[in-house]
């Protein structure tokens, strides 16, 4: 045996522990996120489903065709492409802002408190949220037409909707976010703001000069990914909170909710395909192109 392959063999006995470790989370992740690749080529057939996948007959880019050709195109890519640039935004802005608060708090069990009262949301389901919301929006037993005395139909007005889907996402979601970058603030070593302290930094500054700047990498990492998934919307969160309302779509439509309808009512699997493999290839170049472009920036911030 050459000393190469005896150093492989030496390598491989070394990991052999963490190799056994990684073994479950690779044959799940083949199962279930290789293996489905193979139904990509959907997205190009007219299926049915006594031929199956592969006997089903081609139809070239028809399913396409029928997904950005209808008049609900231009409607559902804007909703979907705005509402997930505010959520990046607000996401990024609230949850840094209150990370950076929960740490200044002197009584750590206050602090816990409210962090146990901002994460709670984000373990609700959406169908809960909805019945929540129902409570204060409806007609007739609402808690703010009771309390105002109106008779505002709430999911009838296409106007108001935008702001309600904001503050529910916001609300339910706001929580998991401020946790991860409290745990990253946490772990900056305190000698940093012993020194500025010593140096007569005041409290804003050491927020500007040591906080921000140590929490830049990880806003940077979840700030791409969240670009990969901005042509995904929360199927949840724009069906289960309108109550699949009528008047709500123009407002409330996004690429899955439509998708999901246009399954429902035509079982055209085809196109969900499609539009499945269109959402993933637009996220996979905005994670590349965001990606290539911190690189430009600051290399040593970037994902890969």
């Amino acid at each position: 045996m050459n000393a190469n392959k005896k150093s492989r063999w030496f390598y491989f006995k070394k990991n052999l522990p963490l190799t056994v470790m990684a073994l479950p989370g690779v044959v799940l992740m083949v199962l279930f996120k290789y293996l489905p690749l193979s139904g990509i080529i959907l997205a190009f057939k007219k299926y049915n489903i006594r031929d199956g996948i592969f006997g089903s007959a081609w139809n070239g880019l028809k399913n396409f065709e029928y997904l950005f050709k209808t008049k609900d195109a231009w409607i559902i890519t804007r909703n979907t492409l705005g509402y997930n640039l505010l959520f990046i935004a607000l996401d990024l802005v609230l949850a840094v802002t209150m990370a950076i608060v929960l740490n200044e708090l002197h009584q750590k069990k206050t602090a816990k408190v409210f962090q146990t009262v901002f994460m709670a949301p984000y373990f609700l389901s959406w169908v809960v949220v909805s019945f929540i919301a129902y409570s204060f929006l409806s007609v007739d037993n609402g808690f703010i037409n009771r309390t105002f005395g109106t008779e505002i139909t709430w999911y009838s007005q296409k106007s108001a909707w935008p702001f309600i889907l904001i503050i529910f996402q916001v609300w339910k979601t706001l929580g998991y976010s401020t946790v991860m970058y409290l745990g990253s603030i946490v772990g900056i070593s305190n000698d940093y703001y012993e020194a500025a302290l010593m140096d007569g930094a005041t409290k804003w500054q050491q927020i500007k000069y040591i906080t921000l700047p140590s929490l830049k990498s990880m806003m940077i990492v979840l700030t791409i990914l969240a670009i990969g998934k901005i042509f995904y919307a929360d199927f949840g969160l724009f069906y289960q909170l309108p109550r699949n309302s009528g008047p709500l779509f123009p407002v409330t439509n996004v690429i899955d909710t439509y998708v999901y309808r246009s399954l429902k009512e035509n079982g055209n699997i085809g196109m969900a395909a499609a539009a499945n493999l269109y959402q993933s290839l637009i996220g996979f170049v905005l994670v590349l192109s965001s990606n290539f472009a911190v690189r430009k920036i600051d290399k040593d911030s970037a994902l890969f």
